[in-house]
């Protein structure tokens, strides 16, 4: 059997490279929905509807991929996250970037086409949780479009980059945020938004591709109840929420990728967290549909079901995960399925048709959250004690057991790949004391909690990553490869019997699909996020990833994670016998022999400064002043650290990504934080004492 899948692949490149004189000159509805039968191309975020993320390229296998070089890179200037797909068209190959910037190059070479930049407003990063990331872009009737963090769509002309249209997704005064790519389905882009964190309102939006025109909205959570419900779908949810819960937005964005299923005319989307995290600060219920794998009619955006992952959500396990949809054997008969590897440890199997609940398992162990799932409903059977106004201590972490990045299936090994998270905490210290603030992050954490699960967390052994393959069917591991460090990036399965990730510490890596043994790896220079595409040019297959470490992880930088590697991000691409040279610029952060700036402070102003930062700072500086892809303020100029007050205050470095604070903070709070990085600085600048 394996050698007939091996020969049905291998004619595919050649009798459509003989058959492209009569294939469409443009992306239309056709080739989308046939997008399996172009191997020689990336079409989509997904590569084709079911997003599978499975090429039947074998090129590159088992055998050859020893032979695996560099073939090109290009540098893209940036020190931020990225997180983008690839998609390739007829040798040419668009990505996005930090900051929504768009690309366009030669796919072979490398050359740079075109380059367009939405000039997002820098001071936008105040109200950005997780990195000015961008996974990607969707092509349709020779147009590219590309979601922007300020809440915009944008439609850029195939050919040249130019803009041919704009739509404004979200109300740019309100905290939204887009990161995600936008899925085409039969003349609508559709595309979420992100800002849950902040107090807003979750909802989809179609937009008719040729025009911008808004055809539909489909809203996650109810609104104002005295303003009237927009379905009966929000009246039902309404009534799963307590209190006055419109006033923050309630949340649910569904701030990752979207799927469609022409056949059914479906599309699919996961929502995330409420606003607040916490359940005893927003109200006891449900509070749909957060935390919810949703399903929704293509043509008008009404609700044809839903599955809430985590009911009442109080850990941050957004739904938000790739959803893979396939047709599976499972008890005898095929059922049209939809998958997710849910942030809150457990892998779902649902009837892609009606929402029924199939199956579902812990695909890592040492969930503490709850304690397994109704085995007909899939309700999750929640611990005691894990859900109450007090600090408690869960696995796993709010950044999940998996989170956004991409997942893979073959249909040679019936497997699913991902990058999973084992043995990772959170200390959950709910604040009793917490206000709605408009200005502000609104999560509901109490950012100065200092009592005794500090110290316990501290002692807890930090957590650890591997590359899964998971048995949908069986819901079982079927191999795990771990790697030294806890964040592993997107996945892509071939036909070559690989599968290729990439992870924290800069490795991209070839693993062989059937048994998890690494063939070939290759050091990027940066860490890894994003996943990789394959495609063809000229009859050769070529393997693409973004290599730039960020993101959540990348800029929190946890404690415990491994040997990360931050810096300068680029596009590597490979090919059997590639010999091209990867030249990485120097990234880092030289260790002066004294600090640059002495403080007086007392102990108490230097713990208070810890707290402050860890609580507003970190989210881009780094855990304790350890930073990833930002300056490293330990090692900040004198002057940085002299200014502190006018740059958080008075916003002097907002052109830059560095917004004004002086709505949450005070000038003697931040003197606190500078007293404490002043203290990190001291530490570092004589390591031997640490």
């Amino acid at each position: 059997m394996p050698n007939q899948h091996v020969t049905r692949w291998v004619l595919l490149p050649l009798v459509f490279a003989l058959g492209s004189c009569s294939r469409p000159q443009t992306v239309d509805d056709a080739r989308l929905r046939a997008a399996d039968q172009e191997p020689g191309n990336w079409l989509m975020y997904g590569r084709t509807y079911d997003d599978h993320r499975f090429s039947p390229l074998n090129q590159i296998n088992e055998q050859t991929v020893t032979k695996l070089g560099l073939a090109w890179s290009r540098e893209l200037g940036t020190t931020r996250g990225l997180e983008a797909t690839p998609v390739v068209e007829d040798g040419i190959l668009y990505a996005t970037g930090s900051w929504s910037v768009a690309y366009a190059m030669d796919a072979k070479t490398g050359e740079l086409r075109w380059t367009y930049d939405p000039k997002v407003n820098r001071e936008r990063a105040y109200f950005i949780c997780c990195d000015v990331v961008n996974r990607g872009v969707a092509l349709y009737r020779g147009k590219v479009y590309v979601g922007t963090l300020d809440g915009r769509l944008i439609a850029l002309d195939q050919r040249t980059g130019s803009p041919v249209w704009t739509a404004s997704v979200a109300d740019s005064a309100q905290p939204y945020s887009i990161t995600s790519a936008p899925r085409i389905a039969k003349g609508l882009v559709v595309i979420g938004n992100a800002g849950a964190e902040y107090g807003v309102r979750g909802y989809i939006s179609a937009f008719d591709a040729e025009t911008g025109k808004m055809a539909w909205r489909s809203y996650t959570v109810p609104g104002d109840p005295s303003h009237g419900f927009e379905s009966k779908a929000m009246e039902a949810a309404a009534k799963t929420w307590t209190g006055e819960w419109w006033k923050t937005g309630g949340g649910g964005t569904p701030w990752e990728g979207i799927a469609y299923d022409p056949a059914l005319d479906l599309l699919y989307f996961g929502t995330g967290n409420p606003t607040a995290w916490y359940r005893a600060l927003r109200g006891r219920g449900d509070s749909l549909y957060t935390a919810s794998i949703m399903a929704v009619h293509a043509s008008n955006g009404e609700l044809a079901w839903y599955f809430q992952t985590t009911p009442g959500d109080n850990w941050d396990y957004d739904a938000t995960q790739p959803l893979m949809q396939a047709d599976l054997n499972i008890g005898g008969r095929m059922r049209k399925v939809i998958m997710q590897a849910n942030k809150n440890g457990f892998f779902y199997v649902l009837d892609r048709e009606t929402g029924e609940f199939i199956s579902g398992a812990p695909f890592v162990s040492g969930v503490t959250w709850a304690t397994g799932l109704d085995p007909k409903s899939g309700r999750a059977i929640e611990a005691p004690g894990v859900a109450e106004l007090k600090p408690v201590i869960v696995s796993p972490a709010p950044d999940g057991a998996h989170n956004w990045n991409s997942i893979a299936f073959s249909p040679a090994t019936g497997l699913v790949y991902l990058a999973a998270k084992t043995g990772t905490s959170f200390l959950h210290a709910p604040d009793a004391k917490w206000k709605y603030n408009s200005d502000g992050n609104n999560v509901g954490l109490n950012g100065m909690y200092d009592g005794p699960l500090n110290a316990q967390l501290v002692k807890m052994p930090p957590g650890s990553g591997e590359l899964l393959a998971w048995d949908p069917v069986q819901q079982k591991t079927a191999w795990s490869a771990k790697y030294p460090v806890v964040e592993g990036g997107g996945v892509l399965a071939t036909g070559g019997n690989l599968v290729f990730q990439g992870r924290a510490d800069g490795v991209f890596a070839a693993y062989r699909a059937t048994d998890g043994k690494q063939l070939w790896s290759f050091d990027a220079g940066t860490g890894i996020m994003a996943a990789p595409a394959t495609y063809l040019v000229n009859g050769v297959q070529y393997v693409s990833v973004l290599a730039g470490w960020g993101g959540a992880v990348g800029v929190y930088n946890n404690p415990g994670g491994g040997p990360i590697k931050p810096g300068f991000g680029r596009v590597v691409t490979f090919v059997v016998d590639g010999n091209a040279t990867l030249k990485v610029p120097a990234y880092g952060h030289p260790v002066p022999p004294e600090p640059q700036l002495t403080m007086k402070a007392s102990p108490q102003t230097i713990k208070e400064g810890a707290f402050l930062f860890n609580a507003h700072c970190a989210p881009c500086h780094g855990i304790n002043a350890v930073a990833g892809p930002v300056p490293d303020l330990r090692y900040a100029s004198k002057e940085t650290l002299e200014g502190i007050e006018d740059i958080v205050l008075g916003g002097s470095r907002a052109s830059a990504g560095m917004p004004s604070f002086r709505k949450i903070l005070t000038a003697p709070q931040v003197h606190a934080i500078q007293a404490y990085i002043i203290a990190r600085a001291q530490e570092s600048a004589r390591p031997q004492k640490r």
